[in-house]
């Protein structure tokens, strides 16, 4: 037998640019204030008493109010809690990055073998990536990228090989799926277009053979579907999770006033890269000689109908895209090329393609949590927790510990439930649906400096402000021309100031 050789092209180098390329975005991206700290909170809580809370006790606008979230990020707010409690942040942010680089090597996979072409693999890798960096933030929902990339890898290779070993992923992977985030019904929609497409696949055949074949296929896909349907239930809530679902989806606060549930538009970078991206696509689909499957057909309408109404739909779209676009981008490549036409040199140097791939390996090493202080990154990616979290405010806050409420910035709430309770509650904070209308509607009003801003600090109890000059301004400076507050403490991310 003789020894499998190979050779690193400059095919290769595409690949494993643009997959290192993700993992250094990720790497180097800090952890951002909004939803983190509030969920290891819980996972600390949950580690501690051994039970899954179900009420508020962190704000004192929702206190004793039911909070069912709780039952639904538990088991990924048990695991960041751990790793930070094992490595702090660094260890955080390298098992996220591992996380989220592993899906992207799943869908690279997926868009390889499809095109047969390393350069179309890497394009896939980057268009799902693009339509995804807004959602990279460590939370629990990183998770759910890579169990929908091996649903997407299962359903590709079952499909073409027939291994029943893989059949596996859709009952485990919806396990921890259920467990962890509401997306997991995202996974049971792939698995529709997949028994959809054996459904057609079967009608069409006309030979009696493979009929048979066929129909034994929608069987096991059936089967399947209806094991992995059931393991839904398992979770702390049962069936109750799907009502869970609709409530979130159908909340006027979630849909108004939080920004990535709002459609997509071209007034910002993300909403103009998928809608770049929607279209792009589908004149990809209408310019490929080979005519789209059931299955394909189905992930642009369904998964680009998703994108249009929420701009949290965007990453869905860009990973169940991305392989069905390098299939037929691949198509069309072929179809242009002619006979005459002299074959370019797609192997290069090997000296400066190892060159190339030892730089490349090496910028993803240096991209490491640990090594990230040495970096001259701009100060957006610098640190491991976001210059946005306000963490030296927070130790002047529990050094003074002046009495009363504090009225915070939204974004700061999460750190607050982590580094200052039971010291302090808060007034809001990213769980949105958490929080009554009227309590929003009125953190707004106090937050844009309306006229009966301090009415309505004092209808609280509020005695403390930890303000964000980035969010609001407005509040900030009404404050300090009031003469009513004593500034405490003040830096770029935080102002702390305490009624005189």
């Amino acid at each position: 037998m003789k020894p499998i050789k190979f050779q690193l092209t400059i095919e290769h180098l595409w690949g494993l640019a643009a997959l290192v390329g993700i993992f250094v975005f990720v790497n180097t991206h800090p952890i951002r204030p909004h939803d983190f700290w509030w969920h290891i909170t819980i996972g600390r809580e949950i580690i501690s008493t051994g039970q899954i809370p179900t009420i508020d006790i962190y704000s004192y606008t929702a206190n004793g109010q039911p909070y069912p979230s709780y039952q639904m990020f538990w088991l990924m707010e048990i695991v960041l809690y751990e790793l930070f409690n094992l490595g702090g942040p660094a260890l955080v942010i390298f098992i996220h990055s591992l996380v989220i680089c592993s899906a992207y090597v799943i869908i690279f996979w997926i868009c390889k073998q499809s095109s047969k072409s390393w350069r179309v693999a890497a394009f896939g890798a980057i268009f799902a990536a693009a339509l995804g960096l807004n959602d990279w933030n460590v939370r629990p929902q990183g998770i759910t990228f890579l169990l929908a990339s091996l649903f997407l890898l299962a359903i590709y290779e079952y499909r073409k090989y027939r291994k029943w070993g893989w059949l596996v992923v859709f009952p485990l992977g919806m396990l921890v799926w259920v467990n962890s985030h509401g997306t997991f019904l995202i996974g049971l929609v792939l698995m529709v277009f997949w028994l959809g497409q054996t459904i057609w696949d079967a009608i069409q055949l006309r030979n009696s053979v493979e009929n048979r074949i066929a129909k034994r296929l929608v069987l096991t896909a059936s089967i399947i579907f209806g094991i992995t349907t059931l393991t839904c239930l398992i979770n702390p809530r049962g069936s109750g999770i799907i009502n869970y679902i609709k409530t979130l989806t159908g909340n006027s606060v979630v849909q108004n006033l939080v920004t990535e549930w709002a459609p997509p538009t071209f007034n910002n970078l993300m909403g103009t890269i998928f809608l770049l991206g929607l279209m792009g696509g589908a004149i990809v689909l209408a310019l490929s000689p080979q005519r789209p499957n059931i299955i394909q057909i189905m992930t642009f309408l369904v998964f680009g109908l998703l994108g249009l109404k929420t701009s949290r739909g965007s990453v869905w779209f860009g990973l169940a895209m991305a392989p069905i676009l390098a299939e037929h981008i691949s198509s069309i490549v072929n179809q242009l090329q002619t006979v005459e036409r002299r074959p370019m040199n797609l192997e290069g140097s090997r000296t400066l393609n190892i060159i190339f791939a030892i730089v490349i390996i090496a910028m993803g090493l240096l991209s490491l949590p640990w090594f990230k202080s040495a970096l001259p990154l701009p100060q957006a990616k610098a640190g491991l927790v976001s210059e946005e979290t306000p963490v030296q405010a927070t130790q002047v806050l529990l050094k003074e510990n002046p009495t009363g409420r504090v009225f915070n910035s939204m974004s700061f709430g999460s750190y607050l439930i982590w580094a200052a309770y039971p010291q302090y509650q808060v007034f809001v904070d990213p769980r949105i649906e958490l929080f009554s209308e009227k309590t929003w509607l009125d953190y707004l009003n106090i937050s844009n400096a309306s006229v009966n801003w301090e009415t309505l600090l004092n209808n609280y109890e509020v005695n403390i402000l930890m303000l964000s000059p980035v969010e609001q301004p407005a509040l900030v400076e009404a404050v300090q021309e009031s003469g009513g507050w004593e500034l405490l403490y003040k830096d770029t991310s935080a102002f702390l100031f305490r009624h005189k």
